[in-house]
This record gives C-alpha cells, sequence and structure tokens, in this order.
C-alpha cells in the first residue's frame, strides 16, 4: 500500500496492551485486548481475573482520569496507587458497573439512586394541582423550614435596618424526618414498672443498683427511690423519662442529669449497631420497635406533598406503583410544556424494564437491593447514554439472573459494544462466555496456583485449548436417577412478604430443595420473610464480610484461637503474644505487616515493615516454634497445607485441623491463613461464610445463591458438598438459578409466573424430572434444554 493510501495513524490504536501486570497473585501477566469488541475473563474463582481486569485496567484508567482534575478536587476523591504493570498502553475511560450492594442509608431509594426520582419530582412541581412550589416541596430529603430577623445594608453611606424573611417548602415528613419508620422504646424493656429505684427498677445494661447510672436517678430527689414507678406522679414520670439536661449537685457531685428516654438514645441508639458489644446489642433489639409512620403512612412525604396530584395520581402513589405500571402511566401525560422531561423519564423506565427490573418500585430502599439489582440498576445510567468508545467493565451481570433473564442482558452487552464501546466481562457463566468476541482465561489453579493467562483467543479456541475452563464449558449436570425421601415438611402458611400472594408451601426437610423462579418473583421473599430464624436455621447470605485489612481466614473463623493456645501451650508463654493485633505485635508497624505513609491527595504509600520484614510479628515472637514452624509461617501456609501440619505429629491440634477441614470442603484449600480479606473475591468471601456456619448446631441451612462467583469446575464440589450437609442430616434450601443446582436437587419449588406483581405464585412443586417433563415453566423450558431432554 503506497503512502497515500496508509490508514491514519488514529486508527492503528485498536488494543487496551497490558504488560507484566504483577498485581495481587498475577504473574508478570501480558496481554491484548482487542477495543470495541465484547470480551470475557474466565478462570476458577480466585484465579486473578479481578486483579487484572479490575485492579489493573480500569484502576489505572480511573487513576489517570482522577489526575486530569485540580490537586484541591482531587483532595476529595479517594486516592488510588499505579497498579503493579510495566505497562499499559491504549486505555479508554473506564466505567465499572460492579456488584457492591448500594449504600444502605435511610433515605436512599431507588428513586434517589437513579434520575428518575428527581425527574418526577419536577414533572410533579409543574403539573401537580394544588400547584405546591418547587421540586424540593416534593422531595423526603428537604425539611420545610422558615425564619425572619434584621439585617443592616449599607446605602449611600448610611446603614440601614431591614426586615427579611424566607422559607422553604420542603417535603420531608416532620414526625419520621423523611425515613418513613419511626423507633418506638418499649418501656417495659427499660424497667419493671412494680419495683421502686432502690429494688432495682432499671433493667438496661449498664443500669444495676449502686453504679453511677443508676445513682444520677436514685439520688436526684427529683423522684422517690422507694416508690415504685407505677405510683409515680405525672411530674415525677415526666422527669424521669423525659427531662431535658440539667445541671445538678447529685451525691455531692456536679453531674448532668437527664431523662432516661434522652439519655438511652444519646448513648446507645446513636451507635452503629455493628459496632455495639453484643450485651447492648441484644438489649438494643429488645427495645427499639420500628414502626410504620402513623403521620405520612411510611410514604416519607408530607401531607401537602401527598395532596398535589396528576391526573389522579400523587407523587407517593406513583413511587409505590411497580415501575412498569409506572411508565405506562407516564406514557399516557401528553403536556408539551413538559414534552422533554417527559421523553427523558420515559427512556429510564423504559431501561428498568428492558433490563428486567419492572418489578421494583421507586420507593425501594436501595440497601434491600441484592448485588445482581445493583448493578443492573447502576447499568441503567449507562444504557442511553450518548458516550462511546468508553470501556465498560462488569463484575459476573449474570449474578441473580434466571436463565430467562441472562438473554435478555446478553442483548445489552451486546448493544453497548455495538454502539463502539469495548466490553470486559468477568464471568462463569457459559450462556455468557458464548457471546464473547475474545476469551482470556486465567489460571490454572486459584490463589498461588493462578495467576497466568492459559488461553487468549475465539471461543472455539478455548474449547479446543484443553484448559480447565475450556474442557467444562459443555458440562452438563444430569437429572439424578433416584431422589431422597423427605424425613418431614416446614409448613409456610399465608405468606404476604414483599409480593407473595398468600403463599401456603411445604418444604420438605433432610433433602436438597431448590428454590427458583425469574428475578423478582419473591423468592427471597418466601425464604427471608417466612422461615421463621431460630436456633435451628442457619442462614448464609451474600451481605458482604465486615472486616478491615488486619482481618483474614484465621481470625474470621475462630482458626487462630486454638493456633495461639497450641503455641502458648507448647512454648509455656501467654496466647496474646501470638496475635499481631496484641502484644506479639511488632512495634514499628502496630502488627500491620506494611507502613502506610498518607500523602494527602496524592495516593498513599504502603511499604513493607523495615523491622519485622512484612511477618506483623516482633522478632522475639518468632523465637516460639511449634513443629518446627513459627507463627508467621503458618499464617502464610496454604490451608490445605496447614490441615497436614495440625492433623498428625507435634502440632496436633484437633480444634484447629477441624475448621481446616471445613475450608477445605468448600473449595479454599488454595487460600493462606494469613490473607487479608479485603484481598478475597465475592465467591471466595461466601464459601468463607458457609465454611465458618458448617459448625453450627443447625438443622436447616438456607443458602442465597452459593454458586455466586464460581467457576463451572468448582460447581461440582459444591453439590458434593451439598450432598455431604443432606447425608449427615441436615435440610438444605438453596435459592438458585444455576442449572446444575437445580438437576441435582430432590425437590423443586418455582415461583413465578414473571416478575413484582406478575409474580409471588408457586408455579411448580416437585421432582427435577418432573419439571423437565411438563415443561410448564419459564424454569421447566430451560433446565429441559440445559439437560438436553
Amino acid at each position: 500500500m503506497d503512502a497515500a493510501n496508509a490508514a491514519p495513524a488514529a486508527d492503528s490504536h485498536d488494543l487496551i496492551r497490558v504488560h507484566g501486570a504483577r498485581e495481587n497473585n498475577l504473574k508478570d501477566v501480558s496481554v491484548e485486548i482487542p477495543k470495541r469488541r465484547l470480551t470475557v475473563f474466565t478462570g476458577v474463582s480466585g484465579s486473578g481475573k479481578s486483579s487484572l481486569v479490575f485492579d489493573t485496567i480500569a484502576a489505572e484508567s480511573q487513576r489517570l482520569i482522577n489526575e486530569t482534575y485540580s490537586a484541591f478536587v482531587q483532595g476529595f476523591m479517594p486516592s488510588l496507587a499505579r497498579p503493579e504493570v510495566d505497562v499499559l498502553d491504549g486505555l479508554t475511560t473506564a466505567i465499572i458497573v460492579d456488584q457492591q450492594r448500594m449504600g444502605a442509608d435511610p433515605r436512599s431509594t431507588v428513586g434517589t439512586a437513579t434520575d428518575a426520582g428527581a425527574m418526577l419530582r419536577i414533572l410533579f412541581s409543574r403539573l401537580g394541582t394544588p400547584h405546591l412550589g418547587s421540586p424540593k416541596a416534593f422531595s423526603f430529603n428537604v425539611a420545610s423550614i422558615s425564619g425572619a430577623g434584621a439585617v443592616t445594608v449599607e446605602r449611600a453611606g448610611r446603614q440601614v435596618k431591614e426586615r427579611r424573611s424566607f422559607s422553604i417548602t420542603g417535603g420531608m415528613c416532620p414526625r419520621c424526618e423523611g425515613r418513613g419508620t419511626v423507633t418506638d422504646l418499649d418501656l417495659t424493656q427499660l424497667y419493671d414498672e412494680g419495683k421502686s429505684l432502690n429494688e432495682g427498677a432499671l433493667t438496661v445494661p449498664g443500669y444495676k443498683a449502686g453504679g453511677w447510672n443508676h445513682r444520677l436517678y436514685a439520688e436526684s430527689g427529683l423522684m422517690d427511690p422507694d416508690k415504685p414507678i407505677r405510683s409515680y406522679t405525672k411530674r415525677e414520670l415526666a422527669d424521669f423519662l423525659h427531662r431535658e439536661p440539667t445541671r445538678m449537685k447529685i451525691a455531692g457531685i456536679n453531674m448532668t442529669y437527664e431523662g432516661l428516654i434522652p439519655r438511652i438514645q444519646r448513648s446507645m441508639l446513636a451507635k452503629d449497631r455493628e459496632g455495639m458489644q453484643p450485651h447492648i446489642r441484644e438489649f438494643v433489639d429488645r427495645a427499639v420497635t420500628f414502626t410504620v409512620c402513623p403521620d405520612c403512612d411510611g410514604t416519607r412525604l408530607t401531607e401537602a406533598a401527598r395532596s398535589s396530584k396528576i391526573a389522579g395520581i400523587s407523587i407517593a402513589d406513583a413511587c409505590a406503583m411497580q415501575i412498569s405500571d409506572l411508565a405506562a402511566w407516564v406514557r399516557e401525560l401528553t403536556e408539551p410544556s413538559v414534552a422533554p422531561l417527559l421523553d427523558s423519564l420515559r427512556g429510564t423506565l423504559d431501561s428498568f424494564v428492558e433490563i428486567g427490573l419492572g418489578y421494583l418500585s421507586l420507593d425501594r430502599p436501595s440497601g434491600t437491593l441484592s448485588g445482581g439489582e445493583a448493578q443492573r440498576v447502576k447499568m441503567i445510567r449507562h444504557l442511553g447514554s450518548s458516550l462511546t468508545d468508553v470501556t465498560y467493565v462488569f463484575d459476573e451481570p449474570s449474578v441473580g439472573l434466571h436463565p430467562h433473564d441472562v438473554r435478555r442482558m446478553n442483548g445489552l452487552l451486546l448493544r453497548l459494544r455495538d454502539k463502539g464501546n469495548t466490553v470486559l466481562v468477568v464471568e462463569h457463566k457459559p450462556e455468557v462466555i458464548a457471546i464473547a468476541d475474545h476469551v482470556v482465561d486465567l489460571g490454572p489453579g486459584a490463589g498461588t496456583a493462578g495467576g497466568t493467562v492459559c488461553y487468549e483467543g475465539d471461543l472455539a479456541g478455548l474449547r479446543a485449548a484443553g484448559t480447565l475452563t475450556g474442557r467444562h464449558l459443555d458440562d452438563r449436570a444430569a437429572l439424578k436417577k433416584t431422589v431422597r425421601e423427605p424425613t418431614g415438611a416446614l409448613e409456610i402458611r399465608g405468606a404476604t412478604t414483599h409480593n407473595l400472594r398468600g403463599v401456603d408451601v411445604d418444604i420438605p426437610l433432610g433433602v436438597l430443595t431448590v428454590i427458583t423462579g425469574v428475578a423478582g418473583s419473591g423468592k427471597s421473599s418466601l425464604v427471608h420473610g417466612s422461615i421463621p430464624a431460630g436456633e435451628h436455621v442457619v442462614s448464609v447470605d451474600q451481605a458482604p464480610i465486615r472486616g478491615s485489612r488486619r482481618s483474614n481466614p484465621a481470625t474470621y473463623t475462630g482458626l487462630l484461637d486454638p493456633i495461639r493456645k497450641a503455641f502458648a501451650k507448647a512454648n509455656g508463654v501467654k496466647p496474646a503474644l501470638f496475635s499481631a493485633n496484641s502484644e506479639g505485635a511488632c512495634p514499628n508497624c502496630n502488627g500491620a505487616g506494611v507502613v502506610y505513609t498518607d500523602l494527602a491527595m496524592m495516593a498513599g504509600v504502603a511499604t513493607t515493615c523495615e523491622e519485622c520484614e512484612g511477618r506483623r510479628f516482633e522478632a522475639s515472637v518468632l523465637r516460639y516454634r511449634l513443629g518446627g514452624r513459627d507463627i508467621s509461617e503458618v499464617l502464610a501456609m496454604p490451608v490445605a497445607e496447614a490441615a497436614e501440619f495440625f492433623g498428625a505429629g507435634e502440632a496436633h491440634t484437633p480444634a484447629a485441623h477441624r475448621i481446616l477441614g471445613r475450608l477445605a470442603d468448600v473449595g479454599l484449600g488454595y487460600l493462606t491463613l494469613g490473607q487479608p480479606l479485603t484481598t478475597l473475591s465475592g465467591g471466595e468471601r461466601q464459601r468463607l461464610k458457609l465454611a465458618t456456619h458448617m459448625a453450627d448446631k443447625g438443622g436447616i441451612y438456607v443458602l442465597d445463591e452459593p454458586t455466586t462467583g464460581l467457576h463451572l469446575a468448582d460447581v461440582d464440589q459444591l453439590l458434593a458438598l451439598l450432598d455431604r450437609l443432606v447425608d449427615s442430616g441436615k435440610s438444605v434450601i438453596v435459592v438458585e438459578h444455576h442449572q446444575a443446582v437445580m438437576a441435582h436437587a430432590d425437590w423443586i419449588i418455582d415461583l413465578g409466573p414473571g416478575a413484582g406483581h406478575d409474580g409471588g405464585r408457586i408455579v411448580f412443586e416437585g421432582t427435577p424430572a418432573d419439571l423437565v417433563a411438563a415443561r410448564s415453566t419459564l424454569t421447566g423450558e430451560h433446565l429441559a434444554e440445559y439437560v438436553g431432554a
């Protein structure tokens, strides 16, 4: 080709090149990813997919964009360090659509998390009758305030005083402050009204007779300490329960007296529930009752905001509607003065329906969405976007989706690609891998056994490549020849949580029961809303594990306690020395293993501690040995090796060996005991939870999508684990979409037929073989297709 016809240099940049990536467990990974194509990253859980896609490519793109802002703005943004990589070339703007749950702020709803709520408020402020004012009048986050006063203005050299007043009309219900619920204290849990203070009437933790909290009331002189509380006068009861803070002398000491209720609200209820001591948390759970706000009926809005209507519908009614119904209502509105607003609102609501979330309502608290739902709500922002040449990064977009919904999701991913974007997807499901233009398979194993690229190329090449993913891509679980007989039944009668329509169902016990149905059909409502959470029920959900970078599998599972005791016993010293959070910690890094240097708005620097060389313990502690290993060497062991180490010989510790056995059972044999929890993938965290709960005494295990984050090869291991649980006499109830788990079940309960108000009914109960034979439901059709029936 001669120089005149050569393609412009600008068109030659059609690859994202990664060279020498070393984040987490990546071992000098080099890949070339085609732009404007759909690339799927596969590999077993823990093989390094997220490290490559999120922690290297997306992280560097975001860091470079953040650097374009002024230092002042960067000071307010999270500071990102440059990933461990030699060369990153051809990056474009990355938009991450991950599965992080949305913030569980009580005032955050689906409407506020997307733009739909803001557009509705503008619509009602323009068209609502009676007219109330600006969009703030329809917002439950804005309180109504007014004020007046004198201001001094300088005019022509003279100071003139003028009276000014202002008022803001907000939509926040004054009673519940826009939360929709009010908290009431159950007074019977605070005191025994039949006793006097001196007889120990107060039952609040820390208010025992003789203590200062008790003396504050008994010796205040405001009430008779020998009179039973039920005999108090109105004045005494008001002073006892509600008095404003007052300085007074009590027992010869100047103290602040305060009524019991405001004191408890300030000292206990204002704290984060998770940070409370267990006995305080137990008291708060007993004493505090959440009830729907009687003034606004749970709508969070003032009476005025609820009285302004468009075509007989108030904003509270609109937000409570199922989004698919709301979209139909908005489509009927024709008002030229707000035509652009209506077009935009219709587009957003239609996106909800298209992505399979038409069953939600705008007033649904965003903290109650599952990880998959939260991810799809975030997608809505990008579906109608005019941006092109953007890199979209998805983390398992098929999570929480029925096979029927996965097809719709595939269509959306292809649409994003066809607009000229690069789409990177971390995924395990063969249905999603099948639509890839390019596949990058990482492995061969997990943890230290992973971190290399096993295959790069198209789907046909992956099948022939003989990698773990390639070999298992066409795996299909067969239906069981025989199913177990139930030993009893858990009766649920008249279940009405969320969209359930008075469901009556008997869940068989002593077998593996799978509850399935399209997203939004009522599965979680049935399981979490109707199965009583007693001492016999162990629930393993997808809520994230709370833990800092100091937490690791050994501390989370309770494994460190028997290990510390074994070390202490063998060396004749106290167990606290073998804790990096206690006496044995290296004094230089306080047991963190790294020293953090904060550089204000620049990325902080973490350097390995020079004194302990990252081992986290004092040098004197590392002299104590057990079975020839010191404590830091034990924490560096993978679970499988540690199970052998504590299983026999000098280090034989049955308590530790039992916990390690459970970790190996759930497929975490490759994790090191001291690996920070913050570096674990979502699937690994859920299995870590499962391992800790396997020791619980419960007879019924409720698992919420345990295949999340699991590679096809690991699903077999999970099924074997579920079988072992059932064979040991447990009842296992699984909420699941994965066809392999359905095929392996003894009993299937299918909800539907659709989502939201089109669901909430039982459409099938029986064995998987019967479901395949009947093909009467969406699940039946997909399962029949899967097993090749």
